[in-house]
């Protein structure tokens, strides 16, 4: 346990634990509270801003926005803050923090600050006061660390709340509790994340994006995949190879209730019409830049 003491002036206490125990804890740990849903803009801000962090600083911190509701807290956006630290004390430029948060409320007036983040795999005896001024911006804000060191291996993303313990009018102790972290992202993140995950297998590591064609055949390809991974389950619980899984039985239920009832013919007479609409678009926006470059090159006659 390291104490320190806090900008109102009374003594707080951080508890920190060693490796070993800090896995032991969090392992046995039953987690409890809202669901933490981050979307992959908010991973990649984090290592950019690590990436381009100070000479010497030895990790970044910064606010997190987003919206709350009752059961869980969807963070879309953060931006970093500087701050200084060192062993005995802890500098953040709280102004900057507060300018920063007026700008994104003109762009996103539904992000309200939710918590902060920092990146490393531990919890310090100064995190305890920067998250004592995130609770004056936020109730009951939440905590994110990032590993972006790898120091556990691999890029640990954990969320926490903090709670108060301790005897009245005395030292105060502050314990982090752990929270379910999920991953959620709009369908034109989906397209970011894909592109990423395939220069993982390049030597260069580096790839283009790819046309709308081919991003619908992929799409197709990714399609039947599943769908033949799909059937190939049905045929072995069927068969009493595998055991039926009452959730994966619900789901495929919802599945098949989201199919609209047509026919073969209406769904390819549909289909055959959407894309000569589509076609004809294409032609007449085609049509209309050759006329306007047309136009421009006339003037200058």
């Amino acid at each position: 346990m390291a104490s320190r003491r806090s900008a109102a002036g009374r003594q707080v206490a951080v508890y920190l634990f060693t490796d070993a125990r800090r896995r032991s804890f969090f392992s046995k740990m039953s987690v409890s509270g809202p669901v933490v849903k981050i979307h992959p803009v908010v991973l990649a801000s984090i290592c950019d801003s690590y990436e381009r962090r100070n000479e010497g600083a030895s990790r970044v911190i910064g606010t997190l926005l987003g919206t709350v509701d009752k059961h869980s807290i969807e963070v879309t956006n953060c931006f970093s803050v500087p701050h200084n630290e060192s062993e005995d004390e802890v500098a953040v430029d709280m102004e900057f923090a507060k300018n920063m948060y007026d700008l994104h409320k003109r762009v996103s007036p539904t992000e309200v600050i939710i918590g902060w983040y920092a990146t490393g795999f531990d919890i310090t005896e100064h995190s305890v006061l920067i998250h004592e001024y995130y609770s004056r911006e936020a109730t009951n804000p939440i905590h994110l660390t990032m590993d972006t060191a790898l120091q556990s291996g691999k890029m640990s993303i954990r969320a926490y709340v903090s709670a108060q313990m301790g005897v009245p009018g005395k030292t105060v102790g502050v314990m982090f509790t752990p929270l379910t972290v999920k991953y959620l992202y709009y369908d034109t993140e989906r397209i970011g994340v894909d592109l990423l995950q395939r220069t993982r297998v390049l030597p260069n590591r580096t790839k283009g994006l790819t046309s709308d064609l081919s991003q619908v055949g992929c799409s197709a390809a990714r399609l039947q995949d599943m769908l033949t991974t799909m059937l190939a389950y049905i045929d072995d619980v069927l068969s009493g190879k595998v055991a039926a899984d009452n959730s994966v039985g619900r789901f495929l239920m919802d599945l098949v209730n989201k199919v609209p009832t047509i026919s073969a013919e209406d769904f390819e007479n549909m289909l055959n019409s959407n894309i000569n609409d589509l076609l004809m678009v294409t032609y007449l926006s085609n049509l209309t830049q050759a006329q306007i470059a047309l136009n421009e090159k006339l003037v200058l006659l």
